[in-house]
């Protein structure tokens, strides 16, 4: 098909103080490598919700991309990137995306698996041998942290770290223990961290308990940093070097990084917060984390919680996921690995009303009925308001960005967005507590 360039689109919508700002997109591609943009469709319910959330700063501003068919069918800015200066939020502001960080990470591993450089039932101790005879939390003393353990019934595979199921928990929003007990030991989260590196904490964290057998139920935790860390061993690269050069420049995404070069520090969107009365503010200083880390000369690169990224390089990175491995006529992954990735590798074990696959959340028939999503999407976010799904059956890749934590209206709002795309994509609503 011909190239065809958009035309530069600049509309103002003010509501209150809202403020939609509409741009030329990314050029997505299709399977076949036809380039297939097209300028962004009027979708008035689109409009209207995100509109309404900006305008009474319940989030001060937003991002929204839809692409059906290879085709970016919506992508607007709405708000403002400071909302004390009023200054717009503009569609290729740089986010924290924070957990968004897990599926690249996956995508990256998972280029090594097709190169024939481990197998998923691989005990990561064979890799990594810190993590060799875990053990697993018996007892625990929230006086002083201390603790008893038993051994695994298990080695943890490499799967089990895909998919959350290896009993490693998260620092800060883990479980009481696991907070107590990582603290302790310096283990990071990830996020806001960017001095020391990899390998010394993750080398650390697999001397720590699991805080559940191998195998036995879903923990959101740490998994996927390990992850990052077998990237570096296996390819001889830091983290960073080995995404930039086997993922980031392959596909176009010059502006996903764990620490943002100087002449883009300037996009960074302006990270807000909630305070005790559910007011939003800007988010100062809190712990060990400043807002301001991706601005950093870091040396810590988290393979779960790191990077950040505009709308525009993660839509590509999910439209090589739904042309099953393949953008612009660069193969990423081999076809049956992206669908190995995208179906459920925890079997019997939930993740919620969900499966989980290597990195994703797929969307089982329960949760289709609420969701607006088909059975078999798969999706994820990051904590700091950013939210992503692909929905195969209705060949849709879907983004929605803010930048607040804590944020009561992050998952209410993630729920009507849901309900607006799918709506605009075949042209009937989805049940309505979708939107609750």
């Amino acid at each position: 098909m011909k190239k065809t360039a958009f035309l530069l689109l600049l509309s103002l919508s003010f509501s209150g103080h809202s403020y939609a700002q509409t741009v030329a997109p990314a050029k997505l591609k299709s399977s076949k490598s036809q380039t297939l943009s097209a300028k962004p469709e009027q979708l008035p319910g689109l409009d209207q919700l995100l509109q309404e959330y900006t305008a009474d700063n319940r989030v001060p501003g937003a991002i929204a991309l839809v692409a059906h068919n290879g085709k970016i069918i919506y992508r607007k800015a709405f708000g403002y990137e400071d909302v004390e200066a009023k200054t717009p939020l503009k569609p290729d502001a740089i986010f924290r995306i924070a957990s968004q960080t897990k599926a690249v990470t996956s995508v990256g591993l998972m280029m090594l698996y097709d190169e024939g450089k481990f197998q998923l039932d691989d005990p990561i101790s064979k890799y990594l041998p810190a993590f060799r005879n875990p053990k697993v939390l018996a007892t625990f003393n929230e006086k002083d942290s201390t603790y008893t353990t038993v051994p695994a019934k298990s080695e943890i595979t490499i799967r089990q770290l895909f998919t959350h199921t290896s009993g490693i928990s998260y620092p800060v929003i883990g479980s009481k223990e696991a907070t107590a007990i990582y603290a302790k030991a310096n283990i990071p989260s990830g996020i806001g961290t960017p001095g020391g590196n990899l390998a010394t904490s993750m080398n650390a964290l697999g001397a720590l308990p699991l805080m559940h057998q191998p195998g036995e139920k879903f923990t959101y935790g740490l998994s996927v940093d390990v992850l990052g860390y077998l990237i570096e061993v296996l390819s001889k690269q830091p983290l960073d070097q080995y995404l930039r050069t086997r993922l980031f420049d392959p596909l176009g995404m010059r502006d996903t990084w764990f620490y943002l070069p100087a002449e883009k520090q300037n996009r960074l969107a302006t990270l807000y917060a909630e305070d005790a009365n559910k007011a939003t503010v800007k988010r100062g200083m809190q712990g060990r984390m400043t807002p301001d880390y991706p601005k950093a000369a870091g040396t810590y690169f988290s393979g779960g919680a790191g990077l950040s990224s505009t709308i525009d390089d993660y839509a590509v990175f999910l439209q090589m996921m739904l042309n099953e491995g393949e953008y612009n006529g660069r193969r990423i992954l081999k076809p049956a690995t992206v669908r190995l990735m995208t179906s459920n590798q925890i079997g019997d074990v939930n993740q919620g009303d969900n499966k989980f696959g290597l990195g994703f959340s797929i969307t089982t028939a329960k949760t289709a009925d609420t969701s607006g999503l088909s059975e078999g999407s798969f999706e994820w976010g990051g904590i700091f308001g950013t939210t992503y799904w692909v929905d195969p059956k209705l060949k849709v890749v879907a983004l929605l960005y803010t930048q607040k934590y804590p944020n009561t209206t992050a998952r209410d709002l993630a729920g009507k967005y849901k309900v607006q795309v799918r709506q605009a994509v075949v042209g009937t609503p989805a049940p309505a507590a979708s939107a609750k």
